[in-house]
């Protein structure tokens, strides 16, 4: 399992830890129109994955808009944000950064992203700082659990795993 830290405390992370190479698992999550998603619903895309604890954090809206943003230009692709923010706070976050065709989908209700990608952190109830690259056919292509949560991801390594596949 990834050795992860929130603030410096060590978390506890539930879930099996995914590798390049693995089939990514199934999930559902609401939309923020309170829908169910699943992994399904992006079937024949590339999927960017980029997992937040908390959208109205700093560090999180950044990833949150840098990911849409570098990620626009490279075709069949789309860019997922999962967190366990509620729905209401992730459309609301969107419409006021002026995104609001970035997909925001929270994992509140069941935890099921998290715990099919071993991220949820256990003593706070959130979703550790990750990054999934998956291919059209679901295969993990690029996978970064970020070692403390309060630090970015590497964007460049992730967007370059995107672009060339």
């Amino acid at each position: 399992m990834a050795d992860v830290t929130f603030k410096g405390n060590p978390m506890t992370l539930r879930g099996e830890e995914l590798k390049v190479g693995d089939q990514a698992p199934d999930f559902t999550v609401l939309d923020t129109s309170l829908e169910p998603v699943s992994l399904s619903n992006y079937d024949g895309k590339k999927k960017l994955i980029s997992v937040i604890p908390s959208i109205d954090t700093g560090v999180c809206s950044t990833q949150t808009k840098t990911f849409n943003e570098k990620a626009v230009d490279v075709d069949d692709t789309v860019v997922l944000t999962i967190s366990n923010d509620l729905p209401f706070a992730q459309k609301r976050w969107s419409a006021d950064e002026g995104l609001q065709n970035a997909i925001t989908l929270s994992d509140h209700k069941d935890l099921s992203f998290g715990e099919n990608y071993g991220v949820v952190m256990e003593e706070l109830r959130l979703l550790a700082r990750s990054v999934f690259i998956l291919d059209e056919n679901n295969k993990v292509t690029y996978v970064e659990y970020v070692p403390e949560g309060t630090d970015h991801p590497n964007y460049d390594k992730a967007i370059e795993a995107l672009q060339s596949m």
